[in-house]
């Protein structure tokens, strides 16, 4: 058994955020008006606060003007540009491009902002610390502790562990640190949060959450040729009809242009690559022109919560609430979840400091999360947008023409429905046999368009070889003798930084081999841990301080 340092908070975020950090701001905001002293600690997996942050991001500012008013008269403040005159919608069609006439009313950006996701949160780390939060980068959440079902703390990562699980020379126990509330600000998926969820059917009687994957690059363009501030966002070309997605092309400062694609983890299509419909993307005429002598210098993914507001968990145990992307706080109609994230974290700062003043922290008293998030406008926007994703499990057209009547409804869906159903995208994968017809790919030519292995070393993605595999895959027996039959090794296609390796054959009607896992790859993304047909993949944080490094992401 290792000897563990144990430390003692008042208040534990998890993930170094813009849920946790909003969440440590507002925290220490009251507890200076009060003259109380607290211990607030955020811990975060990242080697340097931001290393992991990554969104397309046109940031909605209600939030932020909540909790840092006049932050726009800052030097400092963490924003590139507000959107300007070009604001624009794009049907693609494989060759060409039809312009709407007018961006519809949810992706109007006036008043907006592009921005860096990595740079806002650095930003917010500073102010969380001076408002006297401690900020800790390099450790990962490794575990929750309890006490029956009461969360009363995390576990860190140990790190100096060898391949084969032994302690090296260089070994050092993680630590439990102990908090009377612990907020799980982790991002979609998070390791901590889907242990709470499943252990406290936190989930029960919601929708399945539902996601997609978020690919992108940063490009250096040439001086002067980038208008900051100019936005466009893409539909049709290159997703076929029936799978969820878009792209956006964001004009930040210096001359930079951002541009992804995100593609529905509910496709039906087992080939579906969300890195692939990048690269297709940046090869389409009129987008290909936008990035003419431009050098593509940074790469990353994320995986994003689509499934809205009935797929949102419970927010609250006992010693126990979620924010951010953990909590499912993204308006998919909108293409934002910052600003919720941001106002999350506020709200979770609020019923913890009532909770510290009645210095009770059971699940009764912490539902006031769900109170104050019924009584606020998050809520009001995240019910707005109830049903926007489900409509497009039956295409693109059916899904335009639900979010124009949610858009006239209030957010009712077609039948004027209060709620349509929801379907986990793992179980809408259809089995299409071995080596499944590939959708359509893009042709690689090392200057516009790339391969996985080039952009993942443009993501600055590190971890030591020597250490165990961070994705747990329960039985390798299942995607030899079931998946490799049945699906074709989706794991091959969805992951956008190459890390599955299939190396299966047929040999007199039997398949053989091994799944290869190349972990060293992975940009933390967490699509293959949600999008796994058998669900048998499960996403761990590896040692503290390792993954990718998301500058100006």
């Amino acid at each position: 058994m290792a000897d563990r340092d144990q430390l003692e908070v008042d208040v534990l975020f998890v993930g170094a955020g813009p849920a946790s950090l909003a969440g440590a701001i507002r925290l220490g905001q009251l507890a200076k008006a009060a003259g109380r002293e607290l211990e607030i600690l955020v811990i975060e997996k990242g080697g340097e606060i931001g290393n992991h942050a990554i969104s397309g991001l046109v940031l909605d500012p209600r939030a932020l003007d909540e909790l840092v008013p006049g932050w726009r008269d800052e030097n400092d403040a963490p924003v590139d540009a507000p959107v300007g005159n070009v604001d624009e919608l794009w049907y693609l069609t494989a060759t060409g491009r039809m312009k709407a006439p007018f961006a519809p009313p949810p992706l109007q950006n006036h008043g907006k902002y592009v921005a860096s996701l990595q740079r806002v949160v650095k930003w917010m780390a500073d102010k969380a610390e001076a408002a006297g939060a401690q900020v800790f980068p390099a450790f990962p959440g490794q575990e929750l502790l309890w006490d029956g079902d009461r969360v009363i703390g995390v576990r860190t990562g140990d790190k100096g562990v060898g391949h084969d699980g032994a302690p090296k020379s260089n070994f050092e126990a993680g630590a439990d640190i102990l908090a009377k509330v612990v907020i799980l600000g982790e991002g979609p998926r998070g390791t901590l949060a889907k242990q709470a969820i499943a252990r406290l059917n936190l989930d029960a009687g919601k929708e399945p959450q539902v996601y997609a994957t978020g690919v992108k690059e940063l490009w250096k363009m040439p001086v002067g040729s980038v208008t900051a501030g100019s936005v466009y966002h893409t539909l049709g070309y290159p997703l076929s009809a029936d799978t969820f997605g878009g792209g956006f092309i964001y004009c930040m400062a210096d001359d930079i242009i951002d541009i992804g694609h995100v593609t529905g983890l509910d496709s039906k299509d087992p080939s579906m690559d969300p890195h692939n419909e990048l690269q297709r993307m940046k090869a389409h005429p009129v987008i290909a022109k936008m990035l003419e002598g431009g050098e593509m210098i940074r790469y990353g993914a994320k995986a994003i919560p689509e499934g809205g507001f009935f797929a949102m968990p419970k927010l609250y145990g006992d010693g126990l609430l979620l924010v951010g992307d953990s909590g499912g706080f993204l308006n998919g109609m909108r293409l934002k979840g910052v600003h919720l994230a941001m106002k999350s974290g506020m709200l979770a700062a609020e019923t913890v400091w009532e909770a510290l003043l009645a210095d009770r922290f059971d699940a009764a008293q912490l539902a006031a999360m769900a109170t104050k998030f019924e009584s606020s406008w998050a809520y009001t926007e995240m019910r707005t947008a109830r049903n926007f994703h489900q409509g497009f499990h039956g295409g693109l057209i059916a899904g335009m023409l639900n979010a124009s009547l949610g858009m006239i409804t209030g957010g009712r869906g077609f039948g004027f429905k209060e709620k349509l159903p929801g379907e986990a995208g793992f179980e809408r994968m259809e089995r299409r046999g071995y080596k499944p017809t590939l959708s359509p790919r893009a042709p690689i030519d090392g200057k516009l368009t790339f391969d996985k292995l080039t952009d993942v070393y443009k993501s600055g993605a590190i971890h030591e070889e020597d250490q165990p595999c961070h994705l747990h895959v329960a039985d390798t027996n299942i995607c030899r003798d079931r998946c490799t039959v049945e699906y074709g090794n989706p794991c091959e296609y969805f992951c956008p930084a190459a890390v599955y390796e299939p190396m299966f054959n047929k040999v007199d009607g039997k398949v053989e081999g091994r799944l290869q896992i190349n972990f060293t790859n992975c940009v933390h993304c967490k699509t293959c841990d949600i999008a796994d047909p058998y669900q048998i993949i499960t996403w761990v944080p590896p040692q503290g301080g390792e993954g990718p490094v998301y500058t100006g992401m």
